[in-house]
């Protein structure tokens, strides 16, 4: 027990700290929205190019590995999308969003930190393989089903392009694309610049932890109350266990298990708010899902590392 306390601790720590600084008032709401633009604009996309720039291909994309995670992401979007519609009688835009909650567990600020404490930087493997899909699949599918329920009958180009779009000015697809253009290609990149690229992205994860923990602050539960209790279960517990089935279905290896569900098993990202805002929809559930998502997850990370081999 002990040993599974040392590994969560410290990730959580840092959020807490980020949260302790800006309620005391030391670290202000305007310096943590700088910290998350650097974070997530600049050192994470960073981080993901130099992870997949370096990535063994072969050896880490293991259909069998995107197969059990993804399943899991997708049930628990459209889970998300009918129950949010069908038993809270949201409107269509809200239910979309919220089937987003369900679909965006957080693989980099969470899901990477703890994998490597509990099993060590080499198990990053199959994390990265999830991470490197995971943006691109994740607005791909949430981008898409909020179009076609906005569009009403609109030119199906004209979707296309918003979709595209939304995509490409996002940094971590970006960042993600350069990653894989300089692997396939297999472009040298100048010792000098990855030194560079390296400063960056030891900055991206700590950096990420702290100004979280300062934005979810802001999120207080307000009302919405059992929808936030309905996603925030779809996202802990029904796209882990889904993930797990899958997984051993295909005989998933020991490590690409692990990270798979630890990563499924993870809090729904600040993704889904950005998601929410850029919409205008369901934005209280989104942010009170994203705090107490986070909160419970500590109690069930721990559970999901108790139970994998």
């Amino acid at each position: 027990m002990s040993e599974l306390l040392n590994v969560i601790a410290p990730v959580f720590l840092v959020i807490g700290f980020g949260y302790w600084a800006v309620w005391k008032g030391y670290f202000s709401h305007e310096a943590t929205d700088g910290l998350m633009i650097f974070a997530q604009k600049f050192a994470i996309p960073v981080l993901l190019f130099r992870a997949i720039s370096t990535l063994d291909l072969q050896q880490s994309f293991d259909l069998r590995l995107l197969l059990s995670f993804y399943s899991g992401a997708t049930l628990g979007f459209f889970t998300g999308l009918f129950g949010a519609r069908l038993l809270f009688r949201r409107p269509w835009e809200d239910s979309v969003a919220i089937g987003f909650i369900g679909l965006f567990s957080n693989s980099l600020l969470l899901g990477l930190p703890i994998t490597e404490r509990a099993y060590g930087p080499d198990a990053l493997g199959a994390n990265y393989a999830i991470i490197a899909v995971h943006s691109p699949f994740c607005y791909a599918l949430g981008i898409t089903t909020m179009e076609i329920v906005r569009a009403r009958g609109r030119n199906p180009f004209l979707l296309a392009a918003n979709v595209l779009r939304s995509m490409f000015r996002n940094a971590l697809i970006l960042g993600i694309i350069a990653g894989f253009v300089v692997n396939l290609a297999g472009l040298p990149v100048p010792q000098v610049l990855m030194d560079a690229v390296n400063l960056v992205s030891r900055a991206a994860l700590p950096a990420a932890l702290f100004g979280l923990g300062g934005v979810l602050l802001r999120y207080r539960p307000e009302g919405d109350l059992r929808t936030i209790v309905f996603i925030v279960a779809v996202s802990l517990l029904l796209h882990p266990i889904v993930t797990w089935s899958m997984g051993q279905a295909f005989g998933l290896p020991k490590a690409a298990f692990r990270s798979a569900v630890l990563t499924a098993a993870m809090a729904p990202g600040i993704n889904v708010y950005i998601f929410a805002n850029m919409y205008g929809v369901a934005r209280r559930v989104a942010a009170s899902a994203v705090l107490i998502g986070t909160i419970a997850s500590i109690f069930t990370a721990w559970m999901w590392l108790a139970l994998l081999p």
